[in-house]
């Protein structure tokens, strides 16, 4: 079961904009855009959105940084 949150996007929104906003990362606009694939069936993914588009947010699964810096017998 993939979980998500859902975004209807205001005039002029950018993939990058929601990216940092979900994410905290603009390199992981790539994944939001994946993930809304469905409403561009002309491929044509534009930069910039028009308002009212519902965009499918996916999570990501953020790794355990303390548990990472543990020796495996620790983690």
């Amino acid at each position: 079961m993939s979980r998500h949150l859902l975004h209807r996007t205001s005039d002029g929104e950018r993939w990058d904009q929601l990216a940092w906003r979900y994410y905290g990362n603009v390199s992981l606009q790539g994944q939001l855009i994946a993930a809304n694939r469905h409403l561009f069936p002309d491929r044509l993914i534009p930069p910039v959105l028009s308002a009212g588009l519902m965009l499918t947010i996916p999570f990501i699964e953020k790794p355990d940084t303390a548990s990472a810096l543990l020796p495996p017998w620790k983690q």
